[in-house]
C-alpha cells in the first residue's frame, strides 16, 4: 500500500471530499418538485408515526433522520430492516408512514418486507439514488437523492450519497416543522434537559427566592439596616417597600459604592437617600431566559419580582440563573 501522508496531500484530499459532498447537496435543490411537496403532505397527514428504515450507512442516516423528525414535531422512530422481518415489523401499524432509505433502491432487507408493508396499507416514501429501482417503483413517493460520484476516491464508500440523504432528511424535517407551526417552546418541550429547554421552559417563578428569602426593608429604614438585610439574604441587593409592600426602590452593591464615594455616613443615613427609585422589575411568569437577557443587556446582577400591583413577591440574581442551567 502506498502511503501519501504528507500535509499537502492530506489537505488536498480533504478539500476534494468537501467539494464533492457540497456539490452533491447543491444538486438536490433543482430536483425538489411536487414529489417533495407530496411527501410532506403524506407525512403531515400521518395519523400514526413515521417509521424510518435503512441498512448499513443508510441505516445510520435513517436513525438520525428519525431523531430529527421526532425532535421537531413529527413523531418518528427507527426500525432495522433486518430485524423487521424477524418480528419488529409488528411495530408498524396501518396508520404509520414508512420512510425507507437505500442508495441502490435494491437493498434486499427492504425488498423482503415490501409485500408486508403493502399488505398493511402503509404509505411508503423512499430516498433512493435510482428512480427506476424496485424500491422507488413501489413507493407512494420517491425522492431522488442520487449523486454524481462518491467522495471516496475509489467511488465505493458511501460518503456523498449519505450526505445527500441526510440533507434531504433535514429538508423534509424543517419543511414539516414550518408547516406545523412548530415553535421554540415546542422544541424545548422535547429537549427539557438542554440549556435551550431550560431557557424556554423555566419561568422566573420557578427559580426566584420568595417569602423570607426576599431581601426587603421599609421606606425610611437606616442604611445600616439595609446593609444587614443584604448580608443576611446574600443576593447583593435589597428591595425598599412601602407599608403595602409595593416596591419603592432598590439598593445594590453599586449603590453602596456610590454612597461611599460621596462619603455618606452609613451609620446615620437613611436608605431613601441612597436607593435607586426607578428600578426595573419583572413579573414571575416571564421566562427565565428573558430575565437573563434583561440582566445581561442592562448589566444587572439581580432583579426584583413583583405581581400585577407591583407588590414585591420575589428576587433572583445571576447565580440563581447559573444554578438553574439557564446561563
Amino acid at each position: 500500500m502506498n502511503r501519501t501522508d504528507d500535509t499537502a496531500t492530506l489537505l488536498r484530499l480533504a478539500r476534494q471530499v468537501l467539494d464533492t459532498e457540497a456539490a452533491a447537496v447543491t444538486a438536490l435543490g433543482p430536483r425538489l418538485d411536487e414529489h417533495f411537496a407530496a411527501a410532506c403532505r403524506l407525512l403531515l397527514a400521518c395519523r400514526g408515526r413515521v417509521v424510518v428504515m435503512g441498512m448499513g450507512k443508510s441505516g445510520h442516516v435513517a436513525n438520525k433522520i428519525a431523531a430529527t423528525l421526532a425532535s421537531t414535531g413529527t413523531p418518528a422512530f427507527y426500525v432495522h430492516p433486518g430485524e423487521a422481518s424477524h418480528g419488529d415489523l409488528g411495530m408498524v401499524t396501518g396508520e404509520d408512514v414508512v420512510l425507507a432509505l437505500s442508495n441502490s433502491g435494491e437493498t434486499s432487507e427492504l425488498i423482503t418486507i415490501l409485500p408486508l408493508i403493502k399488505r398493511l396499507g402503509v404509505t411508503l416514501i423512499t430516498f433512493t439514488g435510482q428512480p427506476n429501482s424496485t424500491l422507488a417503483k413501489a413507493a407512494n413517493v420517491n425522492l431522488d437523492v442520487s449523486v454524481a460520484q462518491e467522495a471516496c476516491p475509489l467511488n465505493l464508500a458511501p460518503t456523498a450519497s449519505t450526505t445527500a440523504a441526510l440533507a434531504m432528511g433535514d429538508a423534509l424535517a424543517v419543511a414539516l416543522l414550518s408547516a406545523r407551526g412548530f415553535t421554540e417552546e415546542d422544541f424545548a418541550r422535547s429537549h427539557p434537559g438542554g440549556s435551550l429547554g431550560r431557557r424556554l421552559l423555566l419561568r422566573v417563578a420557578d427559580i426566584m427566592h420568595s417569602g423570607e428569602g426576599v431581601p426587603a426593608v421599609p421606606e425610611g429604614a437606616a442604611l445600616s439596616a439595609a446593609l444587614l438585610e443584604m448580608t443576611r439574604k446574600g443576593l447583593g441587593v435589597t428591595a425598599i417597600v412601602d407599608r403595602h409592600r409595593h416596591v419603592a426602590g432598590i439598593f445594590t452593591d453599586g449603590d453602596l459604592r456610590r454612597a461611599l464615594d460621596k462619603q455618606i455616613d452609613v451609620h446615620r443615613a437613611k436608605i431613601d437617600e441612597v436607593m435607586t427609585r426607578s428600578c426595573t422589575t419583572v413579573l414571575p411568569e416571564i421566562l427565565a431566559g428573558e430575565a437573563l437577557h434583561l440582566m445581561e443587556s442592562r448589566k444587572f446582577n439581580a432583579l426584583l419580582v413583583v405581581d400585577e400591583q407591583r407588590k414585591l413577591i420575589g428576587a433572583l440574581n445571576m447565580h440563581d440563573l447559573l444554578r438553574a442551567g439557564v446561563v
